[in-house]
């Protein structure tokens, strides 16, 4: 058996005295585990590192082995990835969601949304943006996705204020005023046609947003805490946007 594909790395672990167990997203074959010999050497160790783009050749006799792979690198942004706080936590973050999704079941929306979130986590303004959207992808691969586009009681599109934490859908302002303080708050940016780009405050509703249901839907049902990488991403990008613009885009400038 053998197939090549895209990947991006989102771990390894040691596998004897010289390989290791390398973690994987590809784009036809989703999270995806296999041997690297000599993985633990000078040349491969720099390629292996979480977030790197690579090319990679999978081998075994049956299907259901784990395989050996064979490892091209074709863009190192590990190094970038530690510059800063948002990116250092984001990739292991995402990775974490990744985890929760069947091993080498596809899923190529999100590894090209995956690629796209790698290339921008050093701008705490989009990378928060993204992030979100990418916790509300995997909720929905899980089963269990948000309707967002018209109030769940009125089938109205406009005003969209509120989530219900019942359904997951959206509710208007005026259908859910009397239930406001039992209601999540379903933040302008994640609107349909939205215009306006997440402040610090609706990213942080949004985060709340997501966070709610994953925990519901997936952490506790599974007996599982929410992964410490996104409590430290929501940190780090909630912290960062509540800098003065200019002082971001000069953060983003030296991690450029």
């Amino acid at each position: 058996m053998q197939w090549q594909d895209q990947a991006i790395i989102l771990g390894v672990k040691r596998q004897g005295e010289t390989s290791v167990i390398a973690e994987i997203m590809t784009r036809a074959r989703g999270r995806h585990l296999g041997l690297v010999r000599g993985g633990r050497s000078r040349t491969m160790q720099p390629v292996l590192q979480p977030g790197n783009e690579v090319d990679v050749t999978w081998r075994a006799r049956l299907d259901e082995h784990l395989g050996a792979f064979q490892i091209e690198p074709v863009q190192l942004r590990a190094a970038r990835l530690m510059e800063t706080a948002t990116a250092v936590f984001g990739v292991q973050a995402m990775g974490a969601l990744l985890r929760l999704l069947p091993e080498r079941d596809p899923h190529p929306h999100l590894y090209d949304a995956l690629n796209v979130i790698l290339d921008n986590l050093h701008d705490p303004a989009d990378a928060g943006e993204l992030f979100v959207r990418f916790e509300l992808a995997v909720l929905n691969d899980l089963g269990f996705g948000l309707d967002l586009l018209q109030c769940a009681a009125t089938g109205v599109r406009s005003d969209l204020v509120y989530v219900s934490p019942k359904s997951g859908r959206a509710v208007s302002r005026e259908a859910g005023e009397p239930w406001a303080d039992k209601m999540l708050t379903l933040p302008g940016f994640l609107t349909a046609g939205a215009a306006k780009a997440a402040n610090p405050e609706s990213l942080s509703d949004a985060f709340k947003l997501t966070g709610y249901f994953l925990t519901r839907h997936v952490y506790e049902p599974r007996g599982i805490d929410i992964s410490s990488a996104r409590n430290g991403f929501v940190e780090a990008a909630l912290k960062a946007l509540r800098q003065p613009k200019a002082a971001r885009q000069a953060e983003s400038s030296k991690s450029g």
